[in-house]
């Protein structure tokens, strides 16, 4: 009965386990957020998908309406997957020295930077062709998707260069740099699935 009441006593305190954490809370929270905009494009693409099958006469683009630049948006895809390469590179660089990853991720930015760049004036030449949010559903829908694709690249690009500026004074931690990572591979991922029902 002693030994009853001992093991019930509950004026000994009990110290909490520590929980351990599958990842930083930043990481997380930025895991969820990806989520819901993969959840966005996903709509954006099906009801683009939806439309160009119910197309008058299977014919996609509408008549009077411009091609879209295959090759040279194949062009721009090659710089935006090349610095998701040179991000995963700087990652490496950072686990071993933060300064060796400095120039990797400046690389990375300026691919980025790039991309959103020539798709800039990519839109101004379609622009110029007739190709615009008004002109046809086939204009809304690529405006809609391409620019949605590209604010989330601006958005991705400030990070990193958020995440370059605190590296450079030594203040940027492995859980803000996982954080700003997710981010821009989402960006880098999603574009050839973009690339692959819009354009071609």
């Amino acid at each position: 009965m002693c030994a009853q009441a001992a093991a019930l006593d509950m004026s000994v305190p009990v110290e909490p386990r520590p929980v351990r954490k599958l990842a930083p809370d930043g990481v997380l929270g930025m895991l969820i957020f990806v989520f819901a905009e993969a959840m966005l494009f996903a709509g954006l693409i099906s009801a683009f998908v939806i439309v160009k099958a119910q197309a008058a006469g299977a014919m996609w683009p509408p008549y009077g309406q411009p091609r879209l630049p295959v090759e040279r948006t194949a062009i721009n895809t090659t710089a935006l997957l090349l610095s998701g390469v040179v991000l995963l590179l700087s990652n490496r660089s950072f686990r071993r020295g933060a300064s060796a990853a400095s120039g990797q991720l400046l690389t990375a930015l300026a691919l980025g930077a790039f991309f959103v760049g020539f798709q800039g004036v990519e839109w101004i030449a379609l622009i110029r062709e007739g190709l615009t949010l008004t002109s046809s559903t086939y204009g809304s829908f690529f405006y809609l998707i391409v620019g949605a694709h590209a604010a989330h690249a601006l958005g991705a690009i400030a990070g990193l260069a958020w995440a370059w500026a605190r590296l450079r004074v030594g203040r940027l931690t492995e859980a803000q740099f996982a954080t700003v990572q997710v981010f821009w591979y989402f960006v880098v991922l999603v574009w050839p699935v973009l690339y692959l029902k819009v354009y071609l």
